[in-house]
């Protein structure tokens, strides 16, 4: 901080400074003067005494030329002054444009241009490894069905080591945001090792990649491969519908905002399974055509859009499982939320700062029995969460019906948040997704309700990503003589789920262990 003498020294400068011009100003002033004043005092000629009047004559005309020289001098003057008057008032405006702090008063210093990793390039580096860890995890269920648990444990070895490096470049990154370090070089160093963790993540699995394609063998026949994926499409269809009437039923049962988590996910599920079924029957295609490395591909690519299916008609069926459940706890954490405030009602008048949410709670609990009471539909876990955080302070429960409460809602929060980037991240940026990754963290550490606002948090970033940033991928218009449509059914919802990248959707390949060879999208930041 700065001491009292030097806040004195700061605040008389500025008078200092003025009294030191307007010295130099009239200085300068004197000095003009003393320069052009004696041409008015100072004559050639000798002194003679006057004895008589004076005449006209020739000799009055110097008389003439001194009056003529002072009235020059009284302008020069007068511009001198004025002009050092006007440097001085320049002098002092650029001082005050430069010294002043007051909101809006200030003048922007131009953007520095610090060496090291852009941050940008960081996000983006987070985005990419994280994109191909997780179509790695989708495609790894694939061969294990097909070979087993034992065959696969190289890669899945592999696979883990990827996550351990990318957790390690979210939580790098989470710090950042949150402001540490401080040090500006120690961030840019920061966000190097991001950068560094990225493409160590990667690598991990480029390093498994050869023995990956090996073991699936795709190269030699898609047959066996594409059983197995045709097998868990018709499963999925058939989970699909079952997942449409789940969603009725929870849409009639309870509030709209408990199954807002899940809503336009059926028809999201479908449109991967038509984009699925097109693609499984160009594999087929292809394969008896006798193009392997075509077939390969269309089945890598409908494999993910299945898989992306999976965890849409998921997210449906886990969310009617924990509005079940949450309903059921409904009347314990009342129960449970009485006895803890009850002791403390007794004290509440004492002053105590820790005690001052108690008639915060009250209210928050009246209100929750007047929705329960009143006959219209509720949101069960939306209710457990609002219970659980009017009690929570100043410590939330370790135990009991609250701590279960708590961890309902942490965790299906961070499922949903998860579900969410996992089906849209060809539009979801870093931050969200280093959220989302904070929340697993805070969970698996016991903190219910860090990892639960954090989730929350991370939806709602993704969800913005999505609204601003729309479906990376914008149809070509149709050809009327082309043999074959220009895009197959369901791109759309591919590209935006980071099956298959944007610039070119019918052609690339997909990401996952053995990366997605030549251009591919640049992700979203």
């Amino acid at each position: 901080m700065t001491s009292s003498k030097l806040r004195g020294r700061s605040r008389r400068a500025g008078p200092q400074v003025s009294v030191r011009v307007v010295l130099a100003v009239l200085g300068g002033v004197t000095g003009i003067a003393w320069l052009v004043l004696p041409g008015m005092t100072t004559r050639t000629d000798a002194p003679v005494a006057i004895t008589g009047p004076v005449a006209a004559s020739p000799a009055v005309a110097p008389a003439q030329d001194g009056a003529s020289t002072a009235d020059l001098v009284l302008p020069l003057v007068a511009a001198g002054a004025a002009g050092a008057l006007a440097g001085y008032g320049y002098l002092r405006r650029v001082r005050r444009a430069r010294t002043r702090t007051t909101p809006g008063g200030s003048t922007p210093s131009p953007p520095r241009t610090e060496p090291g990793v852009p941050d940008d390039r960081a996000r983006a580096a987070l985005v990419a490894a994280d994109d191909r860890v997780r179509a790695a995890r989708d495609e790894l269920g694939f061969p294990r069905e097909l070979f087993g648990a034992e065959a696969v444990a190289p890669f899945a070895d592999a696979l883990r080591e990827a996550e351990r490096e990318l957790a390690a470049a979210f939580r790098m990154r989470q710090r950042h945001d949150d402001g540490v370090p401080e040090d500006p070089a120690a961030r840019r160093q920061a966000l190097a090792g991001i950068v560094g963790r990225s493409a160590e993540a990667e690598r991990r699995l480029d390093a498994a990649a050869d023995g990956f394609r090996r073991l699936r063998g795709l190269e030699q026949g898609v047959g066996e491969a594409l059983a197995v994926a045709e097998a868990r499409f018709r499963e999925l269809t058939g989970r699909t519908a079952a997942a449409a009437a789940v969603l009725g039923e929870l849409r009639e049962r309870y509030a709209a905002t408990a199954s807002a988590t899940v809503t336009g996910y059926v028809e999201q599920a479908k449109d991967r399974l038509v984009f699925a079924t097109v693609r499984l029957n160009q594999a087929r295609q292809a394969d008896d055509a006798g193009h392997p490395e075509e077939a390969a591909r269309h089945l890598r690519t409908a494999e993910g859009a299945v898989a992306q299916a999976a965890v849409l008609v998921g997210a449906v069926e886990r969310t009617a499982a924990e509005l079940r459940e949450a309903a059921g706890l409904v009347p314990a954490a009342l129960t449970g939320a009485e006895a803890e405030l009850a002791p403390l009602r007794d004290t509440a008048g004492t002053g105590t700062e820790a005690l001052t949410h108690v008639p915060r709670a009250d209210a928050v609990l009246s209100r929750v029995r007047q929705e329960l009471t009143s006959g219209r539909p509720y949101d069960p876990v939306g209710i457990l969460r609002r219970v659980v955080r009017a009690i929570s302070a100043p410590d939330p429960p370790r135990a009991g019906v609250l701590a279960a409460a708590g961890r309902l809602t942490a965790r299906g929060a961070t499922a949903a948040a998860a579900d969410f980037v996992a089906t849209h991240r060809g539009a979801v940026g870093a931050t969200s997704r280093t959220r989302l990754a904070e929340a697993h963290r805070l969970l698996a550490d016991g903190d219910t309700a860090g990892a639960d606002a954090l989730a929350l948090e991370a939806r709602a970033l993704a969800e913005q990503d999505v609204r601003v940033r729309g479906n990376p991928y914008t149809p070509a218009p149709p050809v009327p003589d082309a043999s074959r449509p220009t895009t197959t059914a369901g791109t759309a919802g591919a590209v935006l789920g980071g099956i298959i990248p944007a610039d070119d959707p019918e052609n690339a390949h997909p990401a996952g262990f053995t990366g997605r060879p030549g251009p591919s999208r640049t992700p979203p930041t």
